[in-house]
């Protein structure tokens, strides 16, 4: 057999820009090869190509892994979906699968001809001998479809338990290293040991997928940087990732040595879950624009696998622990909490609680007990070490003062437990309690649900006959992941010890239809939203974001983990000066568009007036009789009257196309004929500068038509939110004004209605027309977001008016309407410096002739 990687034929194309009408139409790869030989992409749909980046991707390297599945997810976690240890007598290795593992259990989601590979690393207690790792490696992918990241000892521990578990982990949970015995602070060592763990994790994935088909799926804030590392290598990479844990607000996430390193890696991704970014709302999720590509973020939450919950619950094991625990507690109330051995689980303040509620109601010594489970920790160090001592005095204090012969009132269960007997523990308890200070989505109130509701195994053990009725009651957290999905769950302050105590003694005297009718609410809801569920939704949210990929070119950019992939219009390229002055030499009747700041006057400027060069291409333009010729800005028309008074036969657009006039001699005319209501700005002109006195160094331009508020010169990250708080004030004050609140480029500008550039092109070009001038040329040229609607507006008029020759181009390489670029305004002088050379030659053509 000879297997060829698909990436690689990008390297018989490079030049070939075609693309496909869609993605399917493309020919695919044959996962196994049946017969010897070189296969060609070329024999199948006429001859297509496959390359349409523009330039190499790099992409010339892949596995021979092959499946003869259609649809591949590759699945990254930092810990594969395995159990193992080593046999004594063979002294070889044998691995399980680990049911209890979420990435594992999210394969109930997808279809059955989706295959997953996982990729990660082995869990803590397996160290493999570095001689025996390329057998282990083989013996997991064979079996378990897994790919181990063997990562060296020394780089696990700074990676793992320095930068994740002490580090990235209290931060993301709003624990500030303030002093060295309070934290662990930034150390860069561990930050490089970090990204050189997402890179070995990265080459992995890298060994095994093929990047035009397979979509990867990153897990976890271990694995941040790692989508840097595969778009730099493909860049159209189909990637997801789903973080677990808490974001953190930006104050929190602002302290983070490495935070833009971490953003831009993430916004390499195609989805993700993210809170507190620029964004627009695009049909019940959120896009990002960057770079030309629309980064979809969701937040979604986790659900449990019950298949799982509900085979343990029949089993006869889970049975008889349900009657050794029934006679255990007999005659008590049992009060349950599941937990990590962890600072932010907030077991110490349950403890708290636990011993207070036995203060105030006597009644309930004796009869009410805490069953506390502890799974162990996930990481080691003196902080965890100092919860645990924490956590065992209070429990030891507790039971001091009301514990008596026959009764302990909080019980510790050291794990590990296994989930046969959680749910045991489950189906026993009166109620669940889960205090953590801060978490992610926490599935224990999700699994304590579902091993409450009836079924005959569980039903007989527990003595329960006649009645499929099941109560439950939940004390949650309001600040962890999934108390907002919980409406019949009684939400605490962790913190506010005398609230936990309350809910505590509501949930033991509740009555029995009311702990019924929570139950069904739950359940309801957790059923109906499992892992599957969430799997599945996940998917098909990364499928949606990921259709266009092949509609665009790609073109990386920037070094390390500043890298991103800037995706640009199939048709997008350099404005040639050659290709632009052919067309306009032959064509009669021509209209120039062009922007000012930033196109014919460096945005970098301090003397914003033109320059003589400038001036004198404009005349010789203007003066041409062929040519009409426009600047469109966003200026007012005294500063543009004032720059431009020698250019007598050039037009002017101020305030985005509010005011134009034809020429030096002619009238200013309002757009649409409309007069000046300067009523709004009465309301708008206040709440500007309430903004602008809380805002150092921002200020309000006034114009005839609009207000603009700049920022440009307050601190970047206080005038951004200052910026949005603005808009939303505004926005909210002036809702029933006949004006539109938008956000610029470190402005957030008013402006009235049906005003923009895009009306003025469409409106010169209306006016050429019905003066019998019809148009056969015409190039537009800006540099911003309010140029875009005229680049819209000249493609329409292509395909309306039949313009023979039309040029829409922005200034810089960056994603647009527009289907030419020039890299700056040093190249549009350049450009206009070609087209002045042709339209100084035609009155001395026609004085000869």
């Amino acid at each position: 057999k000879i297997m060829l990687s698909r990436s690689s034929f990008n390297l018989l194309n490079l030049d070939d820009y075609s693309v496909y009408s869609c993605v399917t139409d493309r020919p695919r790869i044959p996962r196994i090869m049946t017969v010897p030989g070189i296969l060609s992409e070329f024999e199948d749909n006429n001859n297509n190509h496959n390359n349409i980046s523009g330039k190499p991707e790099r992409e010339t390297e892949q596995s021979d892994v092959v499946s003869s599945v259609t649809d591949r997810r590759i699945i990254v976690s930092n810990q594969l979906p395995v159990k193992g240890y080593k046999d004594k007598e063979t002294n070889k290795w044998v691995f399980e699968s680990d049911p209890d593992s979420l990435v594992l259990q999210l394969k109930s989601g997808f279809g059955p001809d989706v295959e997953c590979i996982y990729v990660g690393s082995l869990p803590g207690d397996i160290i493999i001998d570095p001689v025996d790792q390329e057998e282990v490696g083989q013996i997991l992918l064979d079996k378990f479809k897994c790919v181990p990241t063997f990562l060296s000892l020394d780089i696990q521990n700074k990676y793992y338990h320095g930068f994740c578990k002490h580090y990235l982990w209290p931060l993301f949970h709003y624990m500030l290293p303030v002093t060295r015995t309070h934290g662990v602070r930034f150390d860069r060592v561990a930050w490089q040991a970090y990204v050189s763990a997402n890179k070995v994790f990265a080459d992995k994935v890298m060994e095994v997928i093929n990047p035009d088909e397979d979509y990867v799926w990153i897990h976890d804030y271990h694995l941040m940087v790692m989508p840097t590392f595969l778009r730099k290598r493909f860049h159209r990479v189909r990637v997801g990732f789903f973080l677990h844990s808490p974001f953190p607000s930006s104050e929190i996430y602002r302290t983070l040595p490495v935070r833009d390193e971490i953003l831009r890696a993430l916004l390499n991704c195609d989805l993700i879950g993210m809170l507190g970014l620029d964004y627009k709302s695009k049909r019940g999720y959120i896009g990002l624009e960057y770079y030309g590509r629309t980064v979809s973020i969701k937040i979604l939450p986790v659900g449990i696998h019950m298949g799982q919950i509900e085979s343990e619950k029949s089993s006869n094991g889970t049975a008889k622990k349900v009657e050794e625990l029934r006679k255990m507690y007999e005659g008590k109330v049992v009060i349950l909490g599941v937990d990590d051995m962890d600072m932010f689980k907030g077991i110490s303040l349950k403890f708290l609680a636990m011993g207070q509620l036995l203060e105030e109601y006597p009644s309930l010594r004796g009869s009410v007990v805490l069953v506390q489970i502890v799974n162990p920790a996930r990481s080691r160090g003196n902080d965890i070490q100092e919860v645990e001592d924490e956590t065992r005095k209070v429990a030891s204090e507790v039971n001091r003062r009301f514990g008596k012969d026959g009764y302990e009132p909080i019980v510790f269960v050291n794990g590990p437990v296994s989930t046969q007997d959680k749910i045991a523990y489950y189906a026993i308890s009166e109620c669940v309690v889960v205090n953590a200070v801060r978490d992610g989505m926490n599935l224990v109130p999700y699994k304590y649900t579902v091993s409450r509701q009836s079924s005959p195994e569980l039903d007989n053990a527990l003595g329960i006959s006649g009645t499929k009725d099941r109560k439950s009651v939940i004390i949650v957290s309001e600040f962890i992941g999934c108390s907002p999905s919980l409406s019949g769950a009684i939400r605490v302050n962790p913190w506010n010890i005398e609230s936990v105590t309350e809910a505590m003694s509501l949930a033991i005297m509740m009555p029995d239809n009311e702990k019924k009718l929570r139950h069904e609410k739950h359940y309801k809801y957790v059923s109906s939203h499992d892992v599957g569920y969430w799997a599945k939704s996940f998917d098909q949210d990364l499928e949606r974001a990921c259709k266009e990929h092949f509609h665009t070119r790609c073109w990386g950019v920037g070094f390390g983990l500043g890298f991103r992939v800037v995706a640009l219009g199939l048709n997008f390229r350099k404005l040639s000066v050659e290709h632009i002055v052919s067309a306009y030499r032959k064509t009669n009747s021509r209209l120039i568009l062009l922007d000012y700041d930033g196109t014919v006057m460096p945005q970098a400027s301090v003397d914003k007036a033109p320059s003589k060069e400038v001036i004198s291409i404009l005349n010789v333009l203007s003066n041409d009789p062929k040519n009409v010729v426009f600047i469109v800005s966003g200026r007012g028309k005294d500063s543009l009257s004032k720059w431009f008074d020698s250019c007598k036969n050039l037009g002017l657009s101020a305030e985005h196309g509010w005011l134009t006039r034809w020429s030096g001699d002619s009238d200013w005319e309002c757009c649409g004929g409309l007069e000046v209501d300067a009523e709004w700005k009465k309301v708008a002109l206040p709440v500007m500068e309430h903004y602008t006195e809380a805002t150092d160094g921002s200020f309000i331009e006034q114009k005839e038509s609009a207000l603009v508020w700049h920022h440009q010169e307050a601190d970047p990250d206080f005038g951004m939110w200052q910026a949005k708080e603005l808009l939303d004030h505004l926005e909210s004050v002036l809702a029933n004004e006949p004006v539109v609140v938008k956000r610029g480029q470190q402005i957030v500008e008013v402006n009235p209605q049906g005003v923009s550039k895009g009306v003025v092109v469409e409106s010169l070009i209306a006016s050429m027309h019905s003066k019998g001038k019809p148009l056969d040329f015409v190039l537009c040229i800006g540099d911003d977001r309010s140029d875009e609607d005229m680049f819209e507006k000249i493609s329409s008029s292509v395909v309306n008016r039949g313009i023979a020759e039309v040029f829409a181009c922005t200034v810089g390489q960056k994603p647009s309407m527009a289907k030419y670029y020039l890299d700056d305004t040093v190249d549009v002088i350049k450009m206009l410096h070609g087209l002045e050379s042709v339209s100084t030659q035609v009155p001395k053509t026609a004085a000869i002739g």
